[in-house]
């Protein structure tokens, strides 16, 4: 039988990117090794490859002598990650509308169910995180591999996109309306809202950052 059990570095991995995206390690911050590896109690090893993993995905810049740092996202990286979102999420809910299955609905239904619960409570970091996976689900529904394989690598840098708002309430409701569409295979409407989410989620962003 293979052993599919989280390996030490996938750990280290999983735990930095969580505290990276949900806000609890600040843009710029370092990340040392051997002060990363006794707080989480393991080797450096495993912590030099989860920060390789995180550097692939663009969360972390590498620097010298064992260490790292949180990455800054640029004013030109955010305009990058738009323009690709807004070519790739249009597309990607037209098609979940088309091709989605029950089983892949369901599961979209209980994201969006728990993403309303925790907006109400006013859980920032859990509303935020399944909002994240809701754009995911979307992806999978599309079943379009390759735009799979072009989305997966630009993931984790598009779930820190995603988590750049405050107005909980707000994207759970378009979140719901996307997911009604969705589910009435409504495609080109669909596509239209996903349209209107992208255009509100940037005046979120600018309002955010304080940005004109």
């Amino acid at each position: 039988m293979s052993d599919v059990r989280e390996s030490e570095a996938e750990r280290v991995a999983r735990r930095l990117r969580d505290e990276i995206l949900d806000g609890a390690r600040r843009p710029g911050e370092k990340l040392v090794e051997r002060e990363l590896a006794a707080a989480l109690e393991v080797s450096r090893v495993p912590v030099r490859e989860a920060l390789k993993v995180l550097v692939a995905e663009g969360l972390v810049t590498l620097r010298p002598r064992s260490w790292a740092v949180v990455r800054t996202f640029t004013d030109s990286d955010i305009a990058d990650l738009t323009e690709v979102r807004t070519a790739l999420e249009p597309l990607a809910f037209r098609l979940a509308a088309e091709r989605r299955t029950r089983e892949g609905l369901d599961r979209l239904r209980r994201t969006l169910d728990d993403q309303l619960v925790a907006a109400r409570a006013g859980d920032a970091v859990v509303a935020r995180r399944k909002a994240a996976d809701f754009h995911e689900i979307v992806m999978e529904l599309a079943s379009n591999e390759l735009l799979i394989e072009i989305e997966r690598p630009l993931r984790s840098r598009m779930r820190w996109l995603l988590t750049q708002h405050d107005d909980l309430m707000a994207v759970a409701g378009q979140h719901h309306e996307l997911f009604t569409a969705i589910a009435n295979r409504e495609a080109e409407h669909a596509e239209w809202l996903a349209g209107e989410h992208l255009r509100h989620s940037q005046s979120l962003f600018r309002d955010t950052r304080g940005l004109p």
